[in-house]
């Protein structure tokens, strides 16, 4: 498959849903958090600001299902809790997110201005 000027393996049917996946701000976010350490629920909800309830329950079991995050549940804990972490895939994807995070925030400034301009022309 050829995008712009580069050759990428594989076919656009079964990337760009995976694309669309890790891409999501939330997944994005849920990630990163989750690089530090295994966290528990409330903890991801907390340091995820702005998220809802819902919306974070979704992302984390598109995670699960995709591999890209384990569910641990310790039924020996009074009261029982969920503990989520990265599997080794979805450790995988935290390098080229933080360098897509850091390139956002080396850019927001200019990207702002140039959204400003457009908009006032």
């Amino acid at each position: 498959m050829k995008l712009g000027n580069m050759s990428v393996p594989g076919d656009c049917e079964r990337i760009s849903p995976i694309l669309s996946r890790v891409g999501d701000k939330w997944t994005v976010l849920v990630i990163l958090i989750l690089s530090e350490q295994p966290k528990r629920y409330s903890q991801i909800r907390r340091e995820v600001e702005n998220i809802s309830q819902r919306m974070l329950t979704m992302t984390l079991r598109a995670l699960e299902r995709d591999g890209l995050v384990t569910r641990q549940v310790y039924t020996d804990k009074n009261p029982p809790w969920v503990e989520y972490r990265l599997t080794d895939l979805g450790q995988t994807l935290v390098p080229p997110l933080f360098t897509l995070c850091q390139w956002a925030a080396e850019n927001c400034a200019v990207i702002e201005e140039n959204a400003a301009n457009a908009k006032a022309a």
